[in-house]
């Protein structure tokens, strides 16, 4: 069995920043990327950012652009999200994520799911 367990949210002020963590637990498993996704109350799942490990391109919602940089260690399947210059629309829910998917942006394809960490920015 594989565990996804995120890390590091929090409530933070506008302005502030965070550094979530993923870290894979359980069996052995290979991926091809890992990724961050995100919930708000009463909204639908979106994608933040996704790393593949396959040359370690990455991409970022345009939400998070300049804002957001994820990182992580292929061997471990550990993934980081460094979150900078939070806002209030930033709150939500943070999901990460590992799999194979045929696109990164879109949560088809990705195997493993964490519980998430909740991520609140007060204005």
């Amino acid at each position: 069995q594989v565990q996804l367990v995120e890390s590091g949210g929090g409530l933070v002020q506008a302005g502030g920043s965070l550094r979530l963590s993923c870290a894979a637990s359980g069996r052995t498993f290979s991926s091809d990327a890992m990724g961050w996704f995100r919930q708000a109350t009463g909204k639908e799942r979106e994608f933040v950012a996704g790393i593949s490990w396959s040359g370690g391109s990455t991409l970022y919602a345009d939400s998070v652009k300049g804002r957001f940089t994820i990182s992580g260690d292929n061997a471990k399947n550990t993934v980081y999200l460094q979150m900078n210059s939070l806002k209030p629309e930033d709150t939500a829910v943070y999901f990460c994520a590992a799999g194979s998917p045929p696109r990164i942006r879109f949560p088809t394809g990705y195997d493993y799911w964490g519980q998430g960490t909740q991520v609140t920015v007060s204005s």
